[in-house]
């Protein structure tokens, strides 16, 4: 599987966000626009990432990812849990330092015939530029070892 596909369900305040093939940028702005009207449900209550049929993640994923986790600790006060039973994967997670982020749970998500696929959203690239530079500034600030492999990126980007 290479084909990149972002679905996501609800029920009742109850999200799951399940991640397919090689998740890349080109998704960014879908990713973020679900967060964005996921937390403004007022009776938002949990949050699951699936990423079981993941073949890869990009690093602006994982940032946004991140992103997804620090907000809904600081504005909901939990942890997300995050699904993985790719071995590949897992050390990606690791490395990154995701599991101060997220609960790890190593099996399959149960996700209900609901979901749906999230179409990919035209964007500008000065909008593409900064939502990749806030998810590498956020994958920066979880590790001095992040914050060494993004330097030169974040850098680059940060240039007029």
């Amino acid at each position: 599987m290479s084909d990149c596909r972002i679905c996501a369900a609800s029920n009742d305040g109850a999200h799951v966000i399940k991640l397919e093939g090689d998740v890349r940028l080109t998704m960014c702005t879908a990713l973020d626009q679900y967060f964005q009207s996921m937390f403004a449900e007022p009776g938002f209550m949990s949050v699951w990432v699936d990423v079981t049929e993941a073949d890869g993640l990009d690093s602006t994923t994982l940032g946004m990812l991140a992103q997804l986790a620090i907000q809904t600790k600081e504005r909901f006060d939990f942890r997300p849990a995050i699904f993985s039973t790719n071995p590949s994967i897992d050390r990606l997670l690791d490395t990154m330092g995701f599991d101060q982020l997220f609960e790890r749970r190593s099996e399959r998500c149960n996700t209900d015939s609901a979901i749906q696929e999230i179409p990919a959203v035209p964007c500008e690239a000065g909008e593409v530029k900064r939502q990749v530079l806030e998810a590498h500034r956020t994958l920066m600030s979880m590790s001095d070892d992040n914050a060494d492999a993004f330097k030169d990126l974040v850098s680059t980007l940060e240039r007029p």
